[in-house]
């Protein structure tokens, strides 16, 4: 599926290295071609002489080569490739390259290339959750660098959470996706989806929440993803794979949900697609709330939680050009949803009907209506997956419209 492809595979000095020797013979079994730049701390994990071997190139590390730079080596290196691969990418890669320094080969020829940049990020815990990190990250998503992972899980280093590298055959799907030639129309387009329930809380133990399963908006992002963009995914609580390629935000409550939608601004495309709870208590208790001896029941206060999607549609510097709506009815659909569209001040409002004998809330079906200031359109029951591939379709076709 990679016949002919050429890749420069950039392996920077990190334990997860060793899995780099894997992704380069799962490369080549495919049909690709690869050459391979070590950083110097990278050639203490692994070594040329492995890696020129399962290539059959020289294996590169240093900037001032004479025989090469007399070529402008790295120049020659970066934009003779189809893809660039960074993998593993550490914390001090990251950083360079989130700030344009170049003072390594690696470095040198991430800068000085014209072709597209996938990063496999790979550190510890900590580090991958520093500010300056997650600043990084999100400056070199602007600047248009693909992310797949970190996965979560168990490091070398003996901490548990986000960091640890992703596997070879992951990083594999996500450079086919990349080198995939059919049509992007959302190229160049960064569109933010909200997904899931949201988890509001009566004490330390206890929460309101709904049953929202996250389905429909993460089908969404992995089409908008196919279909080129670039995908800032805000998810509340699900157990559901986040699709290659996509940038995940994780969020409990609708005040965090709120708050990263409004970090992820600006885009061209805003789907909110979530199920967000429309209260919260506001007088949730510090400590689990106990049975009293006299019996009874707590009195919970409730407050209104904020309107995302109103407070997209109605933003005065960072509005999308297009906002999607979703609107969950059990009754009066039509109306109900339609009444969003105005209040909101979204574009279109997808409207579904989620009573429990439909079993779209849960479910991997969804029969929507589309609800537009110009008219409804009504779909027939769909695959989940098949509506978000329509839709996407529906938004590019919108989007180039309104060019």
């Amino acid at each position: 599926m990679l016949a002919n492809k050429r890749i420069l595979l950039i392996i920077s000095g990190g334990i997860a290295a060793f899995k780099a020797v894997d992704l380069v013979r799962l490369l080549m079994k495919r049909g690709a071609s690869v050459k391979v730049i070590l950083t110097e701390a990278a050639t203490h994990f692994v070594s040329p002489l492995t890696l020129s071997t399962l290539t059959g190139e020289p294996v590169l590390t240093e900037l001032f080569d004479l025989t090469r730079e007399s070529e402008i080596g790295h120049i020659e290196l970066s934009r003779d490739a189809d893809l660039l691969v960074v993998a593993p990418a550490t914390a001090n890669l990251l950083a360079k390259m989130a700030n344009g320094i170049a003072d390594d080969l690696a470095s040198t020829a991430l800068l000085a290339t014209d072709k597209q940049v996938l990063v496999a990020p790979a550190m510890n815990v900590r580090m991958y959750l520093h500010p300056a990190t997650q600043r990084n990250l999100e400056t070199l998503a602007s600047d248009g660098i693909r992310v797949i992972g970190p996965d979560h899980g168990m490091m070398a280093c003996n901490e548990e959470g986000p960091g640890r590298m992703s596997e070879p055959e992951d990083i594999l799907a996500a450079i086919a996706a990349l080198l995939d030639g059919t049509a992007k129309p959302l190229a160049g387009k960064h569109v933010i989806i909200t997904a899931g329930p949201t988890h509001e809380p009566i004490d330390p133990v206890r929460y309101i929440a709904n049953r929202s399963s996250g389905k429909q908006g993460y089908a969404l992002a992995e089409a908008a993803r196919a279909a080129g963009a670039r995908v800032t995914l805000v998810s509340g609580p699900v157990a559901l794979d986040v699709p290659l390629g996509v940038d995940v935000v994780r969020v409990e409550t609708a005040a965090e949900m709120h708050a990263a939608v409004a970090k992820a601004l600006p885009a061209d495309v805003a789907i909110m697609a979530a199920a967000v709870a429309d209260w919260r208590v506001a007088n949730q208790g510090t400590e689990k709330i106990k049975k009293t001896p006299e019996g009874g029941f707590p009195a919970l206060a409730f407050a209104e939680n904020p309107d995302i999607a109103k407070f997209v549609g109605t933003h005065p510097d960072k509005r999308p050009t297009l906002v999607i709506g979703f609107a969950a009815e059990t009754q009066d659909l039509e109306k109900n949803a339609g009444a969003k569209l105005t209040k909101k001040n979204v574009d279109w409002i997808i409207a579904n009907d989620v009573s429990p004998e439909t079993g779209i809330m849960g479910g991997d079906h969804n029969r929507i209506s589309i609800i537009r200031a110009d008219g409804i359109e009504t779909w027939q029951d769909l695959p989940k997956a098949d509506v978000a591939k329509g839709l996407v379709a529906r938004i590019a076709l919108a989007l180039d419209e309104s060019a």
